[in-house]
């Protein structure tokens, strides 16, 4: 994936480690760019990450305080947005067998939201990262990144003529 200095991401679970190594790479490979929304509702870890980028030495970032299970949030933050890399989800297995509605409205429901959000702005092109728990889910999170999975490329089918692309990345120790 190429970007330019008018390129405008937003990156859902910004703070998480995913999101630090995006943002990291992006910065040194194009530190022109306009702007990188990151997005989560950690505000902890969206403090520490303006203390690593002050705001005088990196201006084109946007820290923008919000969970992907309220779509009015999401449907603002994305204003003026063309490309979303969505890496925000609930990811520990014990935690989603004891807490399964919780990973359910993150990681199924958020995941609708951010299509729908998308759906209603001018985002060009949206890439949802996922896992390889989902290639053969035997526990509720990698059931959940499927169904996840399954709704951003059926959003394909949805878009009409909008100029928007949805995808999906698998992210992890997948082998073969």
């Amino acid at each position: 994936m190429t970007f330019n200095s008018s390129s405008k991401i937003f990156i859902t679970g910004g703070t998480g480690s995913f999101g630090k190594a995006f943002i990291e790479k992006i910065l040194k490979k194009y530190p022109d760019i306009a702007r990188v929304v990151i997005y989560s509702r950690d505000e902890l870890k969206q403090w520490e990450l303006q203390e690593r980028y002050p705001e005088h030495a990196f201006p084109q970032l946007r820290f923008f305080l919000g969970d992907i299970r309220d779509f009015d949030r999401l449907k603002l933050a994305l204003e003026d947005i063309d490309t979303v890399i969505h890496a925000a989800a609930l990811k520990q297995v014990p935690a989603a067998e004891y807490n399964p509605m919780e990973f359910i409205k993150t990681n199924i429901i958020g995941s609708e939201n951010l299509i729908n959000a998308c759906l209603d702005s001018k985002v060009k092109k949206v890439i949802a990262i996922s896992t390889d728990k989902a290639s053969c889910p035997v526990n509720l999170y990698g059931a959940s990144k499927l169904c996840s999975e399954k709704l951003f490329i059926a959003a394909n089918n949805i878009k009409g003529k909008r100029d928007l692309n949805f995808s999906v990345v698998r992210y992890g120790n997948v082998m073969g």
